[in-house]
């Protein structure tokens, strides 16, 4: 697989979002999820993305962070230079909703926690997941900055963020902002501005559901009648045209495709080598 660039660090063109193994719908099977990552990996994989918000019930808050250091553990290969990227500030109570912490105080607790969870000295690359309105954005950067000064996160990112906040967080870390994590799929373009910021800045932009979220990822092609017709024409799924789009919009692009089965991600991990035309591209961009 080629490769792109978090920072200085050098990863696949396509990464693996973790989150369909740890909340509802997750595989029964704990095994598949493993196969799944371990699929991942052999495919050329080195970007896995969590969060300790990736669980259903409250007592298993990090489910996912665990699953992912449970299948680094027992790969048979080198994950050496495999990034995990976890993210701190959401949080599910565990009745189904979404709830968000930004305060520095949860962010430091948070981290830490995840740390013991992933098993390293430090995180590769940890991620403020989401602004909390109660807190101000400055304070919760602020936190972010004091980690990675600190030594326990080796780069730091944002996600679900805006171009003034892109700025600011930048502007916060010192120029140290690494990656932007936000929803981007053919039904979800309103974070054009943010890709655009973040090509303009050289800051890499992750897509999270970039297959249009769990529910949705299988009916792609019928949803979107231009990335099925690109995808017969090239005889590939319209999940990979989808995904090979996003790669030529940006060299600074790296979707993060959720799965929950081996098939799935490998089908991913092949889109790194689809070459668009100029034609195909503009038809699935317009």
């Amino acid at each position: 697989m080629k490769s792109r660039k978090i920072g200085t660090v050098g990863v696949g063109e396509v990464g693996l979002g973790g989150m369909p193994m740890s909340i509802e719908g997750r595989p029964d099977d704990e095994n598949r999820s493993i196969r799944t990552i371990h699929a991942a990996l052999d495919a050329g994989v080195t970007l896995i993305d969590t969060a300790d918000a990736y669980h259903i019930h409250a007592d298993e808050v990090g489910h996912n962070e665990s699953l992912i250091a449970k299948a680094l553990q027992s790969y048979g290969g080198d994950t050496s230079g495999v990034l995990v990227a976890t993210k701190g500030g959401h949080l599910r109570p565990g009745d189904g909703s979404w709830t968000v912490d930004g305060s520095p105080e949860h962010i430091k607790a948070a981290c830490d926690a995840s740390i013991k969870r992933l098993g390293v000295d430090a995180i590769g690359l940890y991620q403020f997941h989401r602004p909390d309105p109660k807190v101000p954005y400055d304070e919760s950067i602020g936190a972010i900055r004091d980690l990675l000064d600190a030594g326990k996160i080796r780069m730091a990112g944002i996600s679900n963020a805006n171009p003034a906040q892109i700025r600011q967080a930048n502007e916060i870390l010192g120029g140290r902002l690494v990656s932007v994590q936000n929803q981007f799929s053919p039904a979800f373009r309103s974070s054009e501005p943010e890709l655009e910021l973040c090509d303009e800045l050289g800051i890499a932009f992750l897509p999270w559901s970039p297959l249009g979220g769990i529910s949705n990822a299988a009916e792609l092609g019928t949803r979107f009648v231009a990335f099925a017709r690109v995808a017969e024409e090239l005889g590939v799924s319209p999940q990979r045209v989808t995904l090979a789009w996003m790669l030529a919009k940006s060299p600074v692009v790296i979707p993060i495709p959720g799965a929950s089965r081996p098939e799935s991600i490998k089908d991913s991990a092949q889109a790194g080598d689809l070459t668009l035309t100029p034609e195909q591209f503009a038809a699935l961009d317009a």
